[in-house]
C-alpha cells in the first residue's frame, strides 16, 4: 500500500534527463485549511499552504493563503505570502500580499510588498549578483512602518 507512492517518487526524481529542476515541474501540493503540521516540512514540489505549520518550511515555490499560519523559518526560491509568518523568511523572489503579517527578519533578492502588507523585522538583500541590476526592489507599502 505505501510502497507504491515511494516507488512513484523514486521514478519521478531519478529517471529521465530533465534533472532535479525538471523533475519537480508539474508537481504541486496543497495543504488545506484543516491541516495542522507539527514539525518541519520539506518539499521539492511547489506548495500551497492554507493550514497551520508549526515548524520550518522549505520548498521550491510557496503560495500561502490569507488564513494560513506558519510558526517557523520559511525558505523558498519564490514565495507569495498572504497569511501570518512568525519566523524568518528567505526567498529569491518574494511577494508580500496585503493580508500578510510577517514577524521576523526577511532576506530576499527581489521583493514586492503590497499596500497593507506588514513586516515586523529587518529586511536584508541577498548578495547573489553584482552590478546595478543586482538589487531590483519594488516596495508598495501603506503608511505603516515596515
Amino acid at each position: 500500500m505505501f510502497n507504491g507512492s515511494r516507488n512513484r517518487e523514486e521514478r519521478t526524481t531519478s529517471g529521465g534527463s530533465a534533472g532535479p529542476a525538471g523533475a519537480r515541474r508539474g508537481q504541486f501540493s496543497v495543504l488545506g485549511a484543516d491541516i495542522v503540521i507539527t514539525g518541519n516540512l520539506t518539499a521539492t514540489s511547489d506548495l500551497h499552504i492554507d493550514g497551520r505549520i508549526e515548524g520550518d518550511v522549505r520548498c521550491a515555490s510557496l503560495v500561502q493563503g490569507a488564513e494560513s499560519q506558519i510558526f517557523g523559518r520559511v525558505e523558498a526560491e519564490d514565495a507569495r505570502l498572504a497569511g501570518s509568518v512568525e519566523g524568518s523568511v528567505r526567498a529569491r523572489q518574494l511577494t508580500i500580499e496585503r493580508t500578510a503579517r510577517i514577524t521576523g527578519d526577511v532576506e530576499y533578492e527581489t521583493i514586492m510588498v503590497e499596500q497593507g502588507g506588514h513586516i515586523d523585522g529587518r529586511l536584508k538583500h541577498m548578495g547573489g549578483a553584482t552590478g546595478p541590476a543586482a538589487a531590483p526592489v519594488l516596495l508598495e507599502a501603506s503608511g505603516e512602518a515596515a
